[in-house]
C-alpha cells in the first residue's frame, strides 16, 4: 500500500489532506504537536506526537517510516501564522519561531524523507506554501518570508530529486475558512483598527472568485500532486485560491 505523511496533519488542511488521501487508498501517518487532536484521528492511521521543528524528534520519525516499509508521499504541512505586525514591532524571537515552524519544519521533513524516495526510485513531495509565497503581504512579514522560502526549497528538491523519479511541488492555499484564518483576521482586525468582517470582506473581495477556500480543496489538489495522475507534474507553484488579485485585504 502506497504510503503518505502528512506534518501537522491532525486538524484543518492537514487533517483533509489525510481524509483525502485515505479516501484513494493510501496508508495514512501523521505528525502534530496536538495532543489531543490526535487522539481524534481515525484509529487506522499512524499517529505520531512530533514538532515539526525538532530534527531529533523528526529522525525518529523517520526511521519508523523506513522500517514499515519507506515513504512514497510526503505532505509538509506544517506550519503558523506567526506575529501580525509592521515590520518594526516584530521581535526577532517571533520572526524566529515563524520561520523555524514554516521552513525549517518543511526542509527536515524533506531531508529525512529524500533518501527513503531515492531507494525507492520514487515518490512525490507536496509543500504548503501560501499565496503569501507569491505576494507581499502587509503586517505578515515572518509568514510571507518563510512561504517565499518554501517555493525556493521545492524548486530546488526538483531539480535535485528528479533524476532518482521524484516529484516536488508546492501549493498555495489562499485564505481558508477555519480556526487559524479567524485568528488572524482577529489580529489583523485589531492591529488595522477595523472589525473581523471588514477584513474578511476584504480578502474576498481581493479574489477572481470573492471567497474564501475550504480545507478540502487544497486537500484535493495534494491527492492529485501524490498520485500518478500527475506523474510529470514536478517544480510547480500552484494556488488554491479562487485567484488572488489583490493580497492587500482592505475595503
Amino acid at each position: 500500500m502506497t504510503r503518505v505523511l502528512i506534518t501537522a496533519g491532525a486538524s484543518g488542511i492537514g487533517r483533509a489532506m489525510g481524509e483525502g488521501f485515505a479516501a484513494a487508498g493510501l496508508e495514512v501517518w501523521v505528525t502534530d504537536i496536538d495532543a489531543k487532536a490526535l487522539a481524534a484521528l481515525p484509529k487506522s492511521w499512524h499517529c505520531h506526537h512530533v514538532d515539526a521543528s525538532d530534527e531529533g524528534a523528526v529522525a525518529d520519525l523517520f526511521a519508523k517510516i523506513k522500517s514499515a516499509g519507506g515513504l512514497d508521499v510526503l505532505c509538509a504541512n506544517a506550519g503558523i501564522a506567526g506575529p501580525t505586525a509592521l515590520v518594526e514591532n516584530v521581535q526577532l524571537s517571533d520572526w524566529r519561531t515563524c520561520v523555524s515552524v514554516n521552513l525549517e519544519g518543511a526542509f527536515l521533513a524533506a531531508k529525512y524523507a529524500a533518501p527513503l524516495m531515492k531507494s525507492a526510485g520514487a515518490g512525490a513531495m507536496i509543500f504548503t506554501s501560501s499565496t503569501a509565497g507569491i505576494y507581499g503581504y502587509p503586517n505578515r512579514a515572518p509568514y510571507a518570508a518563510a512561504k517565499w522560502a518554501i517555493i525556493g526549497l521545492m524548486k530546488t528538491l526538483a531539480m535535485e530529486l528528479g533524476p532518482f523519479g521524484i516529484r516536488a511541488n508546492a501549493i498555495c492555499p489562499g485564505a481558508v475558512e477555519g480556526p487559524r484564518m479567524e485568528g488572524v483576521l482577529a489580529r489583523e482586525a485589531a492591529a488595522k483598527g477595523m472589525t473581523r468582517d471588514q477584513v474578511y470582506n476584504g480578502y474576498a473581495a481581493g479574489t477572481s472568485m470573492r471567497s474564501f477556500v475550504e480545507a478540502e480543496d487544497v486537500a484535493n489538489m495534494a491527492v492529485f500532486l501524490g498520485t500518478d495522475a500527475s506523474r510529470r507534474v514536478s517544480g510547480q507553484v500552484i494556488a488554491v485560491d479562487g485567484h488572488t488579485e489583490n493580497p492587500d485585504p482592505k475595503l
